[in-house]
Parts: structure tokens; sequence; C-alpha cells
């Protein structure tokens, strides 16, 4: 069990990268779609293009951290989905990481490392 903290803060650096990068190219396409005629052939510029293949790269790192993290607490496979799909609704992921924070320091003090146990 002395692997979950590293997991935990592994996913949580991977959620909160993932759903800024997810939340400001979202806010962007809702402004550009809107007002910016991004529907028209070759309105959209570069960066944004950037920013979708950036978000695909960074989801795919969210992955390998929510399995890892998944499997270290050996979550169903509901939740586990649940926790994988978090990657690709907008502010979802911020609400997945709040909730893996609290379910892991909810566990009893025996299932984490102490301390003691560490330095031995």
């Amino acid at each position: 069990m002395n692997k979950i903290p590293t997991a935990l803060l592994a996913f949580r650096i991977m959620a909160w990268i993932t759903g800024v990068v997810l939340a400001v190219a979202s806010v962007w396409a809702l402004y550009g779609y809107l007002f910016l005629d991004y529907g028209l052939e070759g309105g959209k510029p570069l960066l944004y293009s950037i920013l979708w293949i950036a978000h695909g790269w960074l989801y795919f790192a969210y992955l390998i951290a929510a399995v890892n993290l998944a499997f270290l607490l050996r979550f169903p496979i509901f939740k586990t989905l649940a926790l994988l799909l978090a990657g690709t609704i907008p502010f979802a992921s911020f609400y997945a990481d709040y909730v893996m924070h609290r379910y892991v320091r909810s566990l009893p003090a025996k299932e984490l490392p102490s301390k003691e146990a560490s330095t031995q």
C-alpha cells in the first residue's frame, strides 16, 4: 500500500494539467464557434489545433495515472471507467481529483505506509 500516495500525486498532477488544457480548449472552442467563425474552412488558428492535440496526449498520460491508482485501490470496473471518463468532460477531472483525494485520506492509517516503516 505504500505506492498509493505516489500514485495519487501522479493522478492529481495529471488531472489538473489535463483539466486545465481541456477547459481552456473548450472555452476557446465555444467562443470561436460563436463569435470567430471557426465553423468556416481554415478559420481556426494553429495554436487552437495544437491545444487539442496536447489534450489528447495529456489525456493518455491521465489514463495511465488513473488506471494505476484504480488498480492500487482495487476499484471495480465501473468506478474505474468513471474515473477514466472524467478526463474527457470539461471540469470533471477537478471533481475526480477532489473525490480521489478525499477517498484516499479516508482510508484507515494502517493501510497507508507509516514513517517508521519507510525508514526501516
